[in-house]
C-alpha cells in the first residue's frame, strides 16, 4: 500500500493530501488505490463533516507518473478493468470516490494540476487555487483522451467548446482562466484558508440535508426533467418526515 497519500482527521473535518512531492505528486497506481481506500475510510465516518483534500510540496499533482506506471504495464491492465458493482476501474474510482462521498470534498490547489491530478480536483465539490496555479487536460498530448472521470466532470463544470479546447490542445491554463470559465471556483492567495471557512460554514448546517443535497445534484445534473423532479421528491421525503419527527419530539 502507498504510503503517499495522508489522512488527517481534526475534528469533524478530514484533510487528505497527495505525499510525493518531489515529484510534483505524480500519481502512481499505488497511490490511486490508496486514494479509493482512504476515501472509503471517510466514508464509514459520521463524525467528519466535510474533506478537504490537497498536495503537499510545490504542486498539487503533474498528473500520472507515465514511466513509473508502465513500470508494470500488467499492473496497469489489472487495474484498468472495471469492477461490475462499482461502474469504475481504479483510475476512474481514484477521482470518483470522492463524488460518491457523502461529505462535501474542499480541493485546495496550487502548482501544477495536470492530467489525472486536474481530475482528482475536478471530482471534488470545490476547488479553491492560488493566483499562480496551472491546469492542463494534458493527455492528448501523449497521444491519449483524459479517463480518470474527466468528460464526467468537465461536462458538469464547463461548455462542450472549453472542453473540447484544453482537451484537443492540451495547453496549460493559468488559475484567472480557470476561475474565467468555470474549472475552479475562487483563486485565492490562501486557498487553504479559503476552503476552511467554507467548510466551517457548511458544517453548520444540518448533515443530513448537506449529504442529501449532494447527493441530488450529482444525480440529477443532466437528467431529464421529469426524471429529475421525481428523484428530487424522492430525496426530499425523508427529509421532511426527519424535521417532522423532530418537531414532534420537542414538542412532546
Amino acid at each position: 500500500m502507498s504510503h503517499n497519500v495522508s489522512l488527517t482527521v481534526d475534528g469533524d473535518r478530514a484533510y487528505v493530501a497527495l505525499d510525493r512531492p518531489d515529484k510534483h505528486n505524480g500519481l502512481t497506481i499505488d497511490m490511486l488505490n490508496e486514494l479509493v481506500r482512504v476515501a472509503r475510510v471517510i466514508e464509514k465516518r459520521k463524525d467528519i463533516r466535510t474533506v478537504i483534500l490537497s498536495g503537499n510540496g510545490p504542486s498539487f499533482s503533474s498528473g500520472l507518473d507515465v514511466a513509473k506506471a508502465m513500470g508494470n504495464p500488467l499492473d496497469v491492465v489489472r487495474n484498468f478493468i472495471p469492477l461490475p458493482w462499482r461502474g469504475t476501474n481504479t483510475f476512474q474510482e481514484a477521482c470518483w470516490a470522492w463524488r460518491r462521498l457523502p461529505q462535501p470534498v474542499i480541493a485546495v490547489v496550487h502548482g501544477r494540476c495536470y492530467g489525472g491530478g486536474l481530475q482528482i480536483a475536478l471530482a471534488a465539490d470545490f476547488r479553491f487555487a492560488t493566483p499562480d496555479s496551472e491546469f492542463s487536460v494534458m493527455e492528448v498530448k501523449h497521444g491519449l483522451i483524459p479517463d480518470m472521470t474527466g468528460a464526467a466532470t468537465l461536462s458538469r463544470l464547463i461548455g462542450l467548446d472549453q472542453a473540447l479546447l484544453l482537451t484537443m490542445t492540451a495547453d496549460p491554463v493559468d488559475a484567472a482562466y480557470a476561475e474565467r470559465i468555470g474549472l475552479v471556483t475562487e483563486v485565492t492567495a490562501d486557498p487553504l484558508a479559503a476552503a476552511e471557512k467554507l467548510a466551517d460554514r457548511i458544517a453548520t448546517r444540518p448533515q443530513h440535508a448537506v449529504a442529501s443535497a449532494k447527493r441530488l445534484f450529482d444525480r440529477t445534473w443532466q437528467s431529464s426533467v421529469r426524471r429529475t423532479l421525481a428523484i428530487e421528491r424522492a430525496t426530499q421525503l425523508p427529509l421532511i418526515i426527519r424535521q417532522a419527527l423532530n418537531r414532534g419530539t420537542k414538542e412532546v
